[in-house]
């Protein structure tokens, strides 16, 4: 017989919306091209989710739903929706993961380049038989995955966000707690106009890498933005 899927997939997010998403993409993109950018970061992040197995796909929302949200052609109606909490980035994680009942891997919208072979150590159905916890960390200190086979709130909360230590403050965590940590690879977020530049290139297919191509054209070739200074890096744009 088939062994059931045992793992929910979290996605946190915010709403794309304009003003509101991608705002250190400024001033290189518009606050409606950066809604652009982000929402298909978040399109591409559900679709992959979709695509990924999973007894549950859990989509904790930030805001409204939009049709950034896959179809019922490609199997969206299979994605939940439930709020965000209230309380800071800790407290929404910790919210998030009380959803569930059994193992848990959750993810953001930052990571476009996210696919199902990225995600198959903590999705496959052996997956948490040698491990009690996933973690991947992002390139700018923060992390952009997190699995718990027994998910526990107290293992996020008063964990520092958006800081250049907060992925190696919330593995220490899982260390801590005397946890079988498994480690998923190192990705860059896309929080700033090199990071989509960056991550467009490692997912040329994607919708992000579509969308950034189509707003370059718009912008002209000779437009060439300097970033501004990085900013605190942070864990999801939720």
């Amino acid at each position: 017989m088939p062994v059931p899927e045992p793992t929910t997939l979290l996605v946190m997010a915010k709403e794309p919306r304009a003003g509101r998403a991608k705002t250190r993409l400024a001033p290189a993109f518009t606050p409606q091209g950066a809604a652009a950018l982000a929402s298909a970061a978040l399109t591409d992040t559900l679709r992959t989710a979709l695509a990924t197995p999973a007894c549950r796909r859990v989509l904790v929302l930030d805001g409204s739903p939009g049709p950034w949200l896959p179809g019922a052609d490609e199997g969206g109606d299979r994605i939940e929706i439930v709020p965000q909490a209230d309380g800071g980035l800790d407290e929404r994680l910790a919210a998030a993961f009380a959803l569930c009942e059994g193992p848990a891997l959750l993810v953001g919208m930052d990571t476009p380049q996210l696919t199902p072979a990225l995600l198959a150590p903590a999705t496959r159905p052996h997956a948490w038989q040698d491990h009690d916890a996933y973690f991947g960390p992002a390139a700018d200190g923060g992390f952009w995955a997190l699995g718990l086979a027994a998910p526990d709130p107290a293992l996020l909360r008063g964990v520092p966000m958006s800081t250049a230590t907060t992925g190696a403050v919330q593995r220490a965590r899982l260390v801590a707690a005397g946890l079988r940590v498994g480690d998923l690879p190192q990705l860059r977020d896309v929080d700033e106009p090199d990071d989509a530049a960056a991550v467009a290139a490692q997912a040329p297919g994607s919708l992000f890498a579509a969308e950034l191509a189509r707003l370059r054209r718009l912008l002209g070739p000779g437009h060439a933005p300097t970033a501004p200074p990085r900013g605190a890096p942070g864990v999801a744009e939720a």
